[in-house]
């Protein structure tokens, strides 16, 4: 007998078998029914992921809105040259090469003002050359006679295509102009060619040179004209974003290391400095080079002048990276399993931090200068203090061996105890002595840092800082001395007690 019973969720149909157990009735599914959810699931998926796209794509430019702008001006040029195809005028003197300047604009047209100009001026400059030489080419080969004119002109395709291929693999030529050689090479192979069918060769090259310089205008215009992105700025900012990752990667490690049970707490650690501060320096080395051919190329703007030494900087960021690899060394200092005891530890937590402190005061000021383009007045106080922490520092750790020193004399004097004390002793040591080295070599590669920052303020004829300004700092490096001497004199007292 078959009964209907209400259950939560719908309805559902049971039979009552003669034992008195009952058994659900449960439809079977067809394949259309089948097919319709797996149609249903497809379009699901896909929507989803359609709207994580989107939604990663509304991230960006909500990050950074200048892609955005980019992008509306890219779409600007394109729709202005474009109408190169609607105005009969331009199009009768272009001909049927039109097409080139909507490639040009294409292929030209970069995110930065330097970028854009050094495609568009390679383009134009290997057009040219290329088109003259193809040109002086079909020339000869026409005064050749009909059997040996294919021959010159496949002998000059092979010939230069080489020539220009191998200029590229020279790193002063592919810093800077390999974009032209590779022009160069694609130019010449389609004029030169093409020259052996038609006969208005010179027609054909000036149309194809009418059109590229129609495009790299447009797009040299547009980018300088409307929300301009300059390279040389953008180098700037990223070496003085760099250095105060630096900074704080450095402070990061050594507080991390000379943490007391943990007494700091997880939003003092801010362990993504520590760890991602320097790693964005390590790997900035291909930014730096590409951001200062880039800027190179650019005209004076705002506080850069036209003979700007952007070499300058591919310096900075080398020293800045020898400093990032001393860092480096001492994160895994921190990470490591062996560590010395809390009583060498906290013997040199305070001079360790002071120098760690006093280091990277030294490189924001140094990220002040280059930010502001204003030699510090400043900065040779700060140095100062840093050699003198380091000093301090030193010696420190000669005074290691009096810490385990009344520990050992309570052991009876024995051939085994000497033996035994002093294998202890070093393995106790050793960790500790390794976090104070690096330190040091921090300091020193810092110093390293501060020359090539002199440097280039000594090029660029950096304006000195505001008197006011200047006297605000001094008196903030006054307020800073006393609270050091005071530390210093905490720690002579807590080692006079022990």
């Amino acid at each position: 007998m078959a009964r209907q019973e209400k259950e939560t969720g719908g309805v559902e149909w049971r039979i009552t078998l003669g034992d008195g157990s009952s058994k659900s009735l449960v439809p079977e599914t067809g394949p259309v029914s089948r097919v319709w959810m797996g149609l249903k699931s497809l379009i699901a998926g896909f929507v989803l992921k359609v709207w994580k796209f989107l939604k990663k794509a509304w991230d960006i430019g909500v990050d950074d809105p200048r892609k955005v702008i980019h992008c509306l001006k890219v779409g600007m040029a394109l729709t202005v040259v474009s109408l190169v195809y609607f105005t009969r005028p331009l199009y009768e003197g272009v001909g049927g090469n039109a097409m080139w300047a909507i490639m040009t604009v294409v292929v030209v047209f970069e995110n930065t003002v330097g970028a854009t100009i050094s495609k568009s001026l390679n383009r134009v400059f290997g057009t040219t050359l290329a088109g003259f030489l193809a040109f002086g080419v079909h020339w000869v080969a026409s005064l050749s006679g009909h059997k040996f004119e294919p021959v010159v002109i496949g002998a000059s395709v092979f010939l230069l295509a080489s020539a220009a291929t191998f200029s590229r693999f020279i790193p002063s030529v592919k810093a800077r102009f390999d974009y032209g050689a590779l022009i160069f090479i694609l130019t010449f192979s389609l004029v030169a060619v093409s020259g052996y069918r038609v006969e208005e060769l010179f027609d054909l090259a000036h149309q194809r040179l009418s059109t590229i310089i129609i495009g790299t205008s447009l797009c040299v215009l547009v980018t300088m004209l409307i929300c301009p992105i300059w390279a040389g700025q953008e180098l700037n900012a990223l070496i003085s974003r760099n250095m105060d990752k630096l900074a704080d990667s450095l402070d990061g490690c050594v507080e991390e290391y000379f943490d007391h049970n943990g007494e700091l707490e997880d939003s003092d650690k801010q362990p993504g400095k520590n760890l991602i501060g320097y790693k964005c320096v390590l790997n900035s080395k291909t930014t730096e080079e590409s951001m200062t051919n880039f800027a190179r190329w650019e005209p004076a703007h705002g506080r850069f002048n036209f003979k700007h030494p952007w070499k300058q900087y591919l310096k900075i960021g080398a020293s800045m990276r020898s400093c990032a690899y001393s860092i480096e060394a001492l994160n895994n200092c921190v990470d490591s399993e062996n560590q010395a005891p809390e009583s060498i530890k906290k013997h040199l937590s305070n001079i360790c931090l002071k120098v760690s402190s006093n280091s990277s005061c030294v490189i924001k000021e140094l990220a002040k200068t280059i930010k502001t383009l204003k030699k510090s007045s400043s900065i040779d106080f700060l140095v100062e203090e840093m050699s003198d922490a380091v000093q301090d520092l030193q010696n420190e750790i000669k005074s290691l061996p009096n810490l385990l020193r009344p520990a050992e004399l309570l052991l009876p004097k024995s051939k085994e105890t000497e033996k035994t004390a002093s294998p202890i002793y070093l393995l106790e040591v050793i960790p500790v002595v390794i976090l104070v080295s690096l330190l040091i070599e921090t300091s020193s590669r810092i110093q390293d840092i501060v020359k090539t920052v002199e440097e280039l303020a000594n090029a660029a004829e950096f304006k000195a800082e505001d008197d006011d300004k200047a006297k605000q700092n001094q008196a903030n490096m006054n307020r800073i001395v006393p609270s050091q001497q005071d530390d210093d004199r905490q720690t002579e007292k807590a080692l006079e007690r022990v």
